[in-house]
């Protein structure tokens, strides 16, 4: 590991750059008294979450609970559970009230209702940029069969993002994001100029659009706003489950809390190290190209169930094939025309960046993939034009994305970043050899050397951290962007941790199907119970299987336990569905 050498350090309060401590025991009554109120989804940010009933919810009185001191309005039902929306405010700043005056952020939640009397278990999709109330809408019934109905299912809009407010956003409205955000970047040294050009104008707008809260919508921030959060529900400890950047959430929150952390969950593990201490991230590409291969390997070894299989012998072979092809469309890409109003090009860059990129995270894809491809092979591009290049352009999406990563790590001239295009291109040049997807990081470069918002926070990831619970740590083998290694560098950062790795390929453990790991899940958060040190957990069933034509899941594997057997459809919904 990178940071194997680094000496163990005792944990250390963490302190801001104005000097202010944090206080290990969270200052609740300021919190109840100035934070915690009482609000409906009404603000001026609130999204308009879907309802399960065909009416947009109003602002009522709304249901409190014991020890709670917020009201929740009902939002509907999924499977029999109540689905429930509420929200809070909490400072601009949460480290320095003084500093936050009376700026402050509105924090939306959304609450998947278990038994009652249950603990909440706080939920973080990734991203950044990801809407907790989308994630517990679309996805609350699969993680509620795998979770149980022993928590509460808890998620929340991070500050600035989606339902919560003031919005990150450089764009003052989607017209002006439409017109304004189209941006070629995926060819590194023909993009450079052009690129490096709109940088200069899109950081410009990202700090002028949103204003003094800009500097605020950190990672740091969002963690203590989750103590808020479990202040405002009347819980002491924090139960959670963070995917993708979700992990940096909580590997935040347990650096800085780390007494208030008894059942944490880290799943598709970024590199705390890395995301807050280095310019570029020569880790997370680290088993993309394992990915791929798994892809072709799986593919052959699936046979008819895999309609790309038929172009190939061997991986080796299938590789080579579809390479070959991508290399041709790269020189000459193809034109497509299903009518006068429906027709357009199918590029390289769409095929790789948009379409077998995506998949890697996402193996329940796989066998949508492998048709399109070979379609294309065939010599039919309408399939593939469809699924991933209708949309056209290069355009940089996720404003609240660059706000998260630019104000929690290494941004701008005083960060070590060059300032001049030349140097920088070089420097990125420097890292291509290290994936063929190093294309898609190309606009984030720029941004991270351009940002003009000041850093608000010092906080940087330390070895050695005690917590009140060690975490539980889940990777795939072959995790195409959060690798295993990086699970690895936050099991020997939480002492006694456990790491379980699932044998598969895609992003997180949601992306396959996995009944044993399921179970370590479950013995975690309702006992408390580890594995020692690291295991692993075998994938349930196939990676390339036909989807229904009614939508309908299939099960891939007979388990005697009705339980089981239930969980095990909730993993393969959860993965068909998943999004990172």
């Amino acid at each position: 590991m990178r940071y194997s050498k680094l000496p163990v350090e005792e944990n250390e309060p963490y302190v801001l750059q104005d000097e202010q401590p944090y206080r290990p025991s969270w200052h609740r009554k300021v919190v109840a008294l100035v934070l915690v109120a009482t609000f409906c989804l009404t603000n001026p940010w609130a999204p308009t979450l879907p309802s399960f009933t065909g009416k947009h919810h109003k602002c009522h009185h709304g249901t409190q609970y014991k020890g709670e001191k917020i009201s929740w309005q009902k939002a509907g039902e999924i499977e029999g559970r109540h689905l429930e929306t509420s929200s809070i405010v909490v400072p601009m700043d949460q480290f320095n009230l003084t500093n936050s005056g009376d700026k402050t952020f509105n924090i939306s939640l959304i609450r998947l209702r278990g038994k009652d009397g249950s603990p909440n278990l706080l939920l973080n999709p990734g991203g950044p940029g990801g809407s907790g109330a989308e994630f517990v809408y679309r996805r609350g019934k699969q993680l509620s069969e795998i979770v149980g109905d022993g928590y509460h299912l808890l998620s929340f809009d991070p500050r600035g993002i989606n339902g919560s407010g003031p919005l990150a956003s450089c764009y003052p409205d989607k017209k002006a994001a439409q017109q304004l955000s189209d941006v070629r970047d995926t060819e590194i040294v023909h993009d450079s100029p052009e690129v490096y050009a709109w940088t200069q104008n899109f950081v410009k707008a990202c700090e002028a659009t949103t204003g003094e809260h800009a500097g605020y919508i950190n990672t740091p921030q969002t963690a203590a706003d989750m103590n808020s959060i479990l202040d405002a529900v009347g819980q002491e400890d924090l139960a959670y489950w963070g995917f993708s950047y979700g992990t940096v959430l909580g590997q935040t929150y347990a650096s800085i809390f780390p007494n208030r952390s008894t059942r944490v969950i880290i799943d598709g593990v970024a590199n705390n190290f890395v995301w807050y201490g280095d310019v570029f991230d020569g880790e997370q590409f680290t088993n993309t190209e394992d990915v791929l291969e798994g892809f072709f390997d799986e593919c052959i070894k699936a046979g008819k169930n895999c309609s790309l299989s038929s172009h190939a012998k061997t991986k080796d072979e299938l590789h080579e094939k579809v390479f070959g092809y991508l290399a041709d469309l790269k020189a000459q890409p193809l034109s497509v025309f299903l009518n006068a109003s429906d027709y357009g090009l199918l590029t390289y860059e769409n095929v790789l960046f948009d379409g077998i990129f995506p998949s890697l995270y996402k193996p329940a894809s796989w066998y949508n993939l492998a048709d399109n491809l070979a379609q294309l092979l065939s010599g039919n591009a309408t399939a593939a034009w469809v699924a991933y290049g209708k949309n056209g352009g290069f355009g940089i999406e996720g404003e609240a994305n660059q706000f998260v990563t630019s104000n929690d790590g290494l941004s701008g001239p005083a960060s070590g970043w060059p300032q001049d295009r030349e140097t920088l291109l070089k420097q990125i040049l420097s890292h291509v050899n290290e994936s063929i997807f190093i294309p898609t990081e190309n606009s984030g470069y720029y941004l991270r050397q351009q940002w003009t918002i000041p850093r608000t926070h010092n906080f940087t990831q330390k070895l050695g951290v005690q917590t009140a619970h060690p975490l539980l740590i889940l990777s795939t083998s072959y995790d195409p962007i959060c690798p295993l290694v990086s699970a690895v560098s936050a099991f020997e950062a939480f002492e006694d941790s456990a790491l379980v790795e699932v044998k598969g390929y895609g992003h997180c453990s949601v992306a396959v199907t996995s009944n044993c790991l399921a179970k370590r899940v479950r013995e975690f958060l309702y006992n408390g119970t580890l594995p020692d040190g690291h295991v692993t957990c075998d994938v349930d069933g196939p990676y390339f299987i036909k989807p229904e034509e009614d939508g309908k899941v299939v099960a891939q594997k007979h388990f005697d336990d009705p339980q089981d057997q239930k969980i095990h459809l909730a993993q393969l919904e959860m993965a068909r569905d998943w999004e990172w």
